[in-house]
């Protein structure tokens, strides 16, 4: 092999950890919503942006204080289990219990808000800070 196509094999790899670790729950990340179903028992669930629900336009998720933050408040992450392909995240906040799913190789996220009156899912993108 020569020095350059060495050099390119290293060059490639080290660029594919250094993707695969920014979302291994390492690094704090931004997220932003952007597709929001509203559901409710016995109603077929609702189309909306984060807007008209009240989500903010991003969150960050700050994995060394275990924290969800958006521009008004900041909800502990209560349990964060780490697989192979995706980080768990669950806690609570205004009388609404969440789950966020991240993506560990594409940053995709998915998240639940609940209570007794029905399920609010978003989906949206992170990228790390």
């Amino acid at each position: 092999m020569s020095i350059h196509l060495w050099a390119m094999s290293v060059l490639c790899a080290t660029a594919m950890a250094a993707e695969a670790a920014d979302f291994d729950g390492s690094r704090a990340l931004i997220c932003a919503p952007v597709e929001v179903k509203s559901c409710a028992a016995g109603e077929s669930c609702q189309n909306a942006t984060p807007g008209e629900i009240g989500a903010p336009k991003f969150l960050r998720i700050d994995f060394d204080n275990q924290a969800i933050t958006g521009p008004h408040r900041t909800s502990p992450i209560r349990l964060l289990e780490k697989g192979e392909a995706y980080i768990l995240m669950t806690g609570t906040e205004l009388g609404f219990v969440w789950t966020m799913v991240l993506d560990r190789d594409s940053g995709d996220l998915s998240a639940t808000l609940s209570d007794r009156d029905g399920t609010i899912v978003l989906f949206g993108s992170c990228t790390p800070l």
